[in-house]
């Protein structure tokens, strides 16, 4: 069908299909693991691709030096790594959907 309404029904499927690409990215991000780490290693913060902090591991060393405040900053500073690269793995896998087009709420 050629016209308006053909060029809407192309623009339809075409945007239904990116949406099932969408979809099968989330799925995969769910899935996917990264880490992030401070003190050289001490702290160990893992993420999943759609940015939820999945489990933090502490050297046991660490533990015996018993400041908490440096503890806490650690374990703060590899939480924010292992969140900054869930971000930049969300932002790849979308990006191979999307082609790189900004879409709100991506």
């Amino acid at each position: 069908m050629s016209g308006p309404l053909g060029d809407m029904g192309s623009l339809l499927r075409q945007a239904q299909a990116m949406q099932r690409e969408l979809d099968k990215v989330r799925e995969e991000l769910k899935r996917a693991s990264v880490r992030g780490s401070a003190g050289g290693g001490a702290v160990q913060v893992e993420a999943s691709g759609d940015k939820q902090i999945t489990r933090v591991r502490l050297d046991p060393e660490l533990i015996k030096g018993g400041d908490v405040a440096l503890i806490e900053e650690l374990v703060l500073l590899a939480s924010k790594d292992a969140l900054t690269k869930a971000e930049q793995l969300a932002e790849k896998g979308m990006s191979r959907v999307t082609g790189g087009l900004q879409l709100p709420g991506m």
